[in-house]
């Protein structure tokens, strides 16, 4: 049989989502928190899989999970949907949303590569818009698109993801306003910006939101959280596969909701500490480092970066190093470790930079 005859196009032109497998003393290119979890609540978690019968289906469609996190961010059960991740979430849209000629999944590029590699994989036409110069929006290129394109469906990280900045909140109120689609608004990084469109959900009724665990202490649970208009929740719902979502996620996430503001401290310790990495960038010569509203820090090297980052591998440490041709092609992004990663990091980019 020739495999290559029954496998889709889209699917046959593209490569597998690169992943590192490199096994660094220091772990700096995921966009992890850094920090384990507080003793105190693993012993809780422990007590609480402990009452687990594992020989039993999860609740499908989480109802207590939803039910906390409704309550967690003041909106109604209706309006909630949980996934295996923000990826599925992205894969459950995708899959429910018409696919049209003219290009029906439009994003700005760079960005998270998930919203490109599903939606082709779901055999949409995609559009993507490069950021200008500024790594802001293309505003009048994007409404342009939505004029004659129409796209069913548009993806904004926000922040975004590799850059890290928050798009103008003016741009993103035009773009809601003048989409006849689904405008998602990608918050995975919200609890490092503080920005957020969730209170405008009733403004807006193509407007959906999308949150994450991950980047707060909890990415090996692989839970997502979508918030949209409760007519749109209810067919999503016909896409999700009826248990999504384990047992161990769901006793977790509760959990998170219960003791959120341990969780948070260590976001804040983060957010301080970005600020330190992103100074001690700005004072290393042939570094330029980019305002970040996430949990790295995108640079760029004027120096020969694969040869920097091969240094950095050498070393012990991992960053994030980008092959495409477009802006990033000078750029790493720098996940917040601890402090003592941040400082090893720092250390080890003054030697590989100037031999200090």
């Amino acid at each position: 049989m020739d495999i290559e005859k029954i496998i889709k196009n889209a699917v046959l032109l593209q490569e597998a989502y690169p992943m590192e497998e490199n096994l660094c003393r220091i772990k700096l290119d995921a966009n992890e928190n850094p920090y384990p979890l507080p003793p105190g609540l693993k012993r809780i978690i422990s007590e609480r899989l402990e009452a687990v019968s594992l020989n039993r289906y999860p609740a499908p469609g989480s109802p207590g999970l939803k039910a906390d996190f409704a309550r967690y961010y003041g909106v109604d059960e209706d309006t909630i949907l949980i996934g295996n991740g923000s990826d599925e979430l992205i894969h459950i849209l995708l899959t429910a949303v018409n696919a049209s000629t003219s290009g029906s999944v439009m994003f700005p590029t760079p960005t998270f590569a998930m919203y490109r590699i599903i939606a082709l994989n779901t055999g949409h036409d995609i559009i993507e818009v490069p950021l200008n110069d500024r790594l802001g929006l293309d505003i009048d290129e994007m409404l342009g698109v939505i004029s004659d394109k129409k796209p069913t469906l548009i993806f904004l990280s926000y922040p975004n993801n590799p850059t890290g900045k928050c798009f103008n909140r003016d741009d993103i109120e035009k773009i809601l306003e003048a989409s006849s689609g689904l405008v998602v608004l990608d918050e995975a990084y919200f609890n490092f910006s503080g920005k957020t469109f969730l209170r405008d959900l009733d403004r807006w009724d193509n407007l959906v939101i999308l949150r994450t665990l991950s980047k707060v202490g909890l990415a090996a649970l692989r839970l997502g959280i979508l918030i949209g208009h409760p007519s749109l929740v209810h067919h999503l719902n016909k896409v999700r596969l009826p248990y999504n979502v384990n047992i161990f996620s769901q006793v977790i996430g509760s959990l998170f909701v219960e003791h959120s503001e341990k969780f948070l401290d260590l976001t804040d310790r983060i957010i301080s500490d970005r600020k330190w990495l992103f100074d001690e960038l700005m004072a290393i010569a042939g570094i330029i480092p980019y305002p970040s509203d996430a949990n790295f820090v995108l640079f760029s090297c004027l120096m020969e970066k694969d040869d920097v980052y091969a240094q950095l591998v050498d070393r012990g440490v991992l960053v994030k190093s980008f092959t495409s041709p477009d802006i990033l092609k000078s750029c790493m992004r720098v996940t917040v470790g601890t402090e003592d990663e941040n400082r090893e990091f720092i250390e080890t980019l003054k030697v590989v930079m100037h031999g200090e």
